[in-house]
């Protein structure tokens, strides 16, 4: 990271959005707005970056989770597909109206997923019984 760079990145997006870069990324970036998709994450492009780090999510959530990313946005961040899939026809078409959109992202393997039973009060509580030798 260049001073200069930070420097341009920080008048560009603004101290609040750089501040909250720097937070949340580690890095403070500045970029054109691609999309967003239904879990609230932004997307973001700036071909000034050097190859492999000019697109970035901005995670809707404090937690950057790689599993609160649809898979069409994945495949865009990771050079798979050239459009993002609000300007690409094949994603636009692929799209079926019975289709249910998730409204939250995957809790599989992380900490929202995990709740204990001591919320619930144990109604049944085992008694060992002890069996007599023969």
């Amino acid at each position: 990271m260049s001073l200069a760079r930070q420097i341009r990145n920080a008048r560009v997006a603004g101290l609040k959005k750089y501040w909250r870069d720097l937070q949340y990324i580690g890095d403070a970036k500045a970029g054109t707005f691609v999309g967003a998709d239904a879990l609230g994450n932004k997307f973001y492009e700036d071909l000034n970056e050097q190859p492999g780090r000019h697109r970035w999510v901005d995670y809707a959530g404090h937690d950057s989770n790689a599993y609160a990313i649809e898979p069409v946005w994945h495949s865009w961040l990771h050079h798979i597909k050239q459009d993002p899939p609000n300007k690409d026809p094949i994603v636009a078409a692929s799209r079926k109206t019975w289709e249910i959109h998730r409204s939250g992202p995957i809790l599989r393997q992380s900490r929202q997923r995990f709740e204990t039973d001591c919320r619930v009060a144990v109604q049944n509580a085992w008694e060992p019984t002890i069996a007599s030798r023969q």
